[in-house]
């Protein structure tokens, strides 16, 4: 009876309330929105007008939209938390490459990247940083956005092209997507302190596509590869405790990808570290499954590794010998299985809680939708949610309003009313029907 109640205040709702919320406030500091429908069009404009050094999250909303742009999120700027409205339809990009200029001998049809080079004084880039994205401020967070570097996805070739540079401690992505070819998402270089975290996030690429170093948890995550051998990390830590990780994850991959040459990983510097633990492999990695580089690696090793039909895998052919490069190169061996008991202690609440309790997984958790809406007199109301910071109001795909109170004044027609509720990190809640 309540339901069938909803359903027919739903389509009252439908035919005969208005589409544009009036005078309601936003749980978000900021919206960015490229049509001019918000308070910035520019991402880069938000970040820069929000306060230094917040202790608490400084909320940006980002709508739907293309934004082609380069985002810096410098150290003065902790605690940003950049939203999008849909991860398929916010996106973030730009062509660009960190490609050396070519001499005589480079061949006319490989010379394509130097006009997006950031080393080229005739490119749109020129001096520009050498990604899409780079974060430096610490805890940040983002949800719902597709960053895309249009060099590598475009051309599908080298050189160097970041989709994402981070930088920081405590960063933190959810339901993202990271887009390019060669070096898609740099992490922590000079800091092996530095946690990240990524859940249900799609991360694609070709050459080297995860790399870096610091401590970073993947969890139910699928990195894409596009060509036949592709290789998805090369990491580089040196004091990091943990070093990469990655629960839960699915090795997929294009149809050239699919030939059994995919490798997981290589170790560039150092004594790197990565661990893939009950990882469905829907393409066949190549029974060696990793590869030599520049060091040897400290752990390089899986558990519970899967074929797409659920059957464990035969770990019994991959690499424990390693040798680095040039001369005097370092050679070594690291086992290429842990246990289950070792498996278990790489965990979050190990890696990613650390001294200071950082709880990402907490910014994620998703509010109830909203319920017991009603209409009358051209205004929207609906039940309270516990914990919620205020409210976006949808029809269809568009927003027609935010607020902070549990309802709306609106005007003009709507056919297809939603409501969702935002906690206090910014995170978007279940959508009411």
């Amino acid at each position: 009876m309540v339901k069938r109640k909803l359903i027919v205040i739903y389509l009252f709702v439908s035919m005969f309330v208005y589409g544009y919320a009036q005078g309601n406030s936003s749980p978000f500091h900021a919206v960015v929105a490229e049509d001019g429908s918000g308070d910035y069009t520019s991402i880069q404009k938000a970040i820069d007008m929000a306060p230094d050094n917040s202790a608490t999250p400084w909320l940006i909303f980002v709508k739907n939209g293309s934004y082609k742009e380069q985002v810096f999120i410098p150290k003065t700027k902790p605690n940003i938390h950049l939203i999008g409205q849909d991860k398929d339809k916010t996106i973030i990009h730009h062509r660009l490459n960190v490609g050396g200029k070519p001499d005589d001998n480079t061949p006319n049809e490989k010379r394509g990247y130097w006009e997006y080079s950031v080393h080229n004084p005739a490119s749109e880039m020129y001096k520009c940083e050498g990604a899409v994205v780079r974060i430096e401020g610490s805890h940040f967070y983002s949800e719902n956005i597709s960053y895309i570097n249009d060099w590598g996805v475009d051309f599908q070739s080298g050189p160097q092209a970041l989709a994402m540079n981070t930088q920081a401690d405590c960063v933190a992505f959810n339901n993202c997507i990271f887009r390019s070819f060669q070096d898609t998402w740099m992490t922590s270089m000079k800091n092996d302190a530095n946690r990240i975290y990524a859940r249900d996030c799609w991360i694609e690429g070709a050459v080297d596509y995860f790399y870096g170093g610091g401590d970073a948890l993947l969890e139910n995550c699928t990195f894409y590869n596009v060509r036949s051998g592709s290789v998805i990390v090369a990491p580089s830590h040196k004091t990091a405790k943990y070093g990469y990780v990655f629960r839960d994850c699915t090795i997929d991959g294009s149809s050239a990808a699919a030939d059994g040459k995919q490798k997981l990983g290589r170790p560039w510097h150092n004594s790197p570290r990565a661990i893939y633990i009950h990882t469905t492999m829907r393409i066949p990695v190549a029974p060696e499954g990793w590869a030599n580089m520049g060091a040897v690696p400290a752990l390089f090793a899986e558990y519970d590794s899967r074929d797409q039909e659920g059957n464990v895998l035969d770990l019994s052919l991959r690499k424990t010998e390693y040798e680095g490069r040039g001369e005097n190169a370092p050679k070594g061996s690291c086992p290429a299985s842990i246990t289950r008991e070792e498996a278990d202690g790489y965990v979050y609440e190990n890696i990613i809680h650390g001294n200071d309790g950082w709880n990402p997984r907490a910014m994620m958790d998703r509010l109830p939708a909203p319920e017991n809406i009603k209409f009358q007199e051209g205004k929207v109301t609906w039940m309270a949610i516990p914990e919620v910071t205020g409210y976006i109001v949808f029809d269809g795909e568009n927003i027609v309003g935010f607020t902070t109170k549990t309802s709306c004044v609106l005007s003009g027609t709507v056919t297809a009313l939603s409501i969702c509720g935002i906690n206090r990190h910014g995170s978007l809640g279940l959508k009411s029907q």
